[in-house]
């Protein structure tokens, strides 16, 4: 059985399974925490031995973000960029013009200003990126309020190299990283419903992961994917 606890800003899987002793590993690419224990081993066992294992938890998601989780682009010709889960070969558009981003067939289209930096680049494909998620995002949220009933007050979107989403129950604020945009559009819902079932249960406890299971069948499925290390 599958369950979920939260120590600080440290979200664990928690499988039980037919062991002897507690196993703990941090995975990437953002370093989600998961621990295999016995059966009949108590959450007040299992939490105390994750706060024992705190600072080594996170030096290893500080070396998963040291080894570059995510590539590094020059934003050139030919560099391959992913768009809800395609692959895409960036070519840039020289012309004295507003800057702007297009897909055409399998072609990311970067309109930029002649001689516009690396850095330039980036920051355009970033806000293009930013946008898409965040339209994405918020129709998703629209479909599933009057299944979950319950209301987000607020949808932001952001860098976030080490989670996919936060939310924040009291104010009903829910945050996304920028990268899913990145991912399928089913690791996206699978984000966004995750954060929004949070509105209905805080903590990742047994109750959560019951009205995961009754929401999203499937969702273990999409979280596998997502955290999917990359090839």
């Amino acid at each position: 059985m599958l369950t979920q606890i939260q120590l600080d800003d440290v979200v664990l899987d928690v499988v039980h399974k037919k062991i002897k002793y507690l196993r703990l590993s941090v995975h990437p690419p953002v370093g989600q925490v998961r621990i295999s224990a016995p059966l009949r081993m108590s959450a007040s066992t299992i939490r105390q031995f994750v706060i024992s294992k705190r600072d080594w938890i996170h030096r290893q998601q500080q070396k998963l973000r040291s080894r570059e989780a995510y590539p590094a682009y020059a934003y050139l010709d030919d560099e391959m960029h992913s768009v809800w889960g395609e692959q895409y070969r960036l070519k840039l558009v020289e012309q004295d013009a507003d800057p702007f981003v297009e897909v055409r067939d399998q072609t990311l289209l970067l309109h930029v200003l002649p001689g516009s930096s690396g850095a330039r680049r980036k920051a355009l494909l970033t806000a293009w990126y930013r946008a898409l998620l965040q339209t994405a995002a918020s129709a998703l949220i629209a479909r599933w309020e009057p299944v979950l009933r319950v209301n987000v007050a607020r949808l932001s979107v952001r860098d976030m190299k080490t989670r996919w989403g936060s939310c924040t129950p009291r104010s009903r604020r829910i945050r996304l990283s920028t990268e899913l945009a990145k991912k399928t559009p089913a690791c996206l819902e699978y984000v966004v419903v995750h954060e929004m079932v949070h509105l209905l249960e805080a903590s990742h406890n047994r109750h959560f992961v019951r009205l995961m299971d009754q929401f999203m069948p499937a969702w273990r499925l999409h979280r596998e994917t997502l955290n999917r290390p990359r090839r």
